[in-house]
């Protein structure tokens, strides 16, 4: 009975952070990118955006996961039809996220030595040749760090959301745990939670390796 429940809220949690990972990245890698293009002094200046952009992430992080979530209530009924669940709670997770990775994006490029990208210019090639076939594989073992921390950061957002009927460990240690006094869920529910922030930060530590060394 424990297991079973252990194991599907597992799933669960995957699910969300999968599909939230996915749609974060959609969302956070292309405004990453211009933000750091339009800057001044860069490949493609527009200074108007850039403060644009740069208002909207810094006002999107500057809200509570929690309060965030509750406020785009309406688009994920909108969206996936209701705000209970783990479909429901892709949405938010998803938004939330994606400024971190508009600045994760962001500090990685802003790395990438100027000569290099000039050099490149120079030598005939186009805004878009510039971003991926230099600056991103550039920057690759700093950008799949990066993923591998937004990853780590959207399993904790999970648990979070679990507080309010998102489902998932979260859930499980709020409603089975907590709430009718069941210790021994709590901590099942935790040790997995470990187990998988583990995982994944040894999968991220690997391939940022394989990426360093492959350049």
């Amino acid at each position: 009975m424990v297991f079973n429940m252990i194991f599907d809220s597992t799933l669960e949690t995957l699910y969300m952070v999968l599909f939230s990972t996915i749609f974060s990245l959609i969302i956070g890698f292309p405004i990453g990118i211009l933000l750091v293009i339009t800057k001044d002094g860069n490949i493609w200046e527009k200074s108007k955006l850039n403060q644009i952009l740069e208002f909207i992430i810094n006002t999107l992080r500057s809200f509570p996961f929690i309060i965030l979530m509750i406020c785009l209530f309406p688009l994920s009924r909108i969206i996936v039809g209701t705000t209970i669940g783990v479909n429901a709670a892709i949405v938010p997770l998803s938004i939330s996220a994606a400024p971190f990775v508009a600045r994760i994006v962001e500090g990685a490029l802003n790395e990438i030595d100027k000569g290099l990208i000039e050099a490149s210019s120079s030598m005939g090639a186009n805004n878009l040749t510039i971003i991926f076939k230099v600056m991103i594989p550039e920057t690759l073992p700093h950008l799949i760090h990066g993923i591998t921390v937004t990853i780590i950061s959207l399993i904790g957002y999970s648990a979070m959301a679990g507080t309010i009927g998102a489902g998932g460990l979260g859930d499980l240690a709020i409603r089975f745990g907590y709430q009718r006094f069941k210790v021994d869920i709590m901590i099942y529910a935790v040790i997995v939670i470990i187990i998988l922030v583990q995982l994944i930060q040894s999968l991220g530590n690997y391939l940022v390796y394989r990426a360093k060394k492959n350049r």
